[in-house]
């Protein structure tokens, strides 16, 4: 019966946090099957460690557990770039804009995709985790294991990187 109480409480704790492990994941690791790979790893140390959960926020618990099975799972497989965007992934569905403003907002895409991608890896695990993923500057220190400050720092660097290299893009 305890396991069963274990199981359920799981479900609810941690399942509801799948998409922003699974999206953390794919921001690291470049593509989606190398993403789900890492989310099911990560899930089951989740599991298993889950007696060791003592409450609070359980997504940025999760996370931190997706962002070192990513970090485990680079080292092993040496992947040094993301790759390229995948559109059925990330389009804005049901958009009614004529053809020449759908086709720009792609490129936009495109390019903003490109210069993440670009970022330092911690950098970029920064930035996804505060403009994508919505966590506080106190949850990405925990997930990320380092202190506020080096987390202000990354993301300023990294937003600052991203405006140059996105500025650089723009024709005048």
């Amino acid at each position: 019966m305890e396991d069963r109480k274990k199981s359920v409480r799981f479900e609810q704790e941690i399942l509801p946090h799948l998409d922003a492990a699974h999206n953390l994941a794919r921001w690291l690791t470049g593509n989606d099957a190398d993403a789900a790979d890492v989310v099911q790893e990560a899930s089951l140390r989740a599991l298993s460690f889950f007696d060791g959960f003592r409450g609070g926020d359980a997504r940025a618990w999760l996370l931190r557990i997706v962002r070192n099975t990513c970090y485990t799972w680079l080292r092993q497989n040496r992947v040094d770039k993301m790759t390229s965007f995948d559109e059925a992934v990330h389009d804005v569905a049901g958009s009614a804009e004529d053809p020449e403003r759908r086709t720009l907002a792609r490129a936009d895409r495109r390019m903003l995709q490109q210069a993440i991608e670009e970022l330092p890896m911690e950098f970029r695990e920064a930035l996804v985790l505060r403009e994508i993923e919505d966590l506080s500057y106190k949850d990405i220190a925990h997930v990320s294991g380092v202190p506020i400050g080096t987390v202000m720092s990354r993301l300023a660097r990294a937003r600052k990187l991203l405006r140059d290299r996105l500025s650089g893009e723009v024709i005048p």
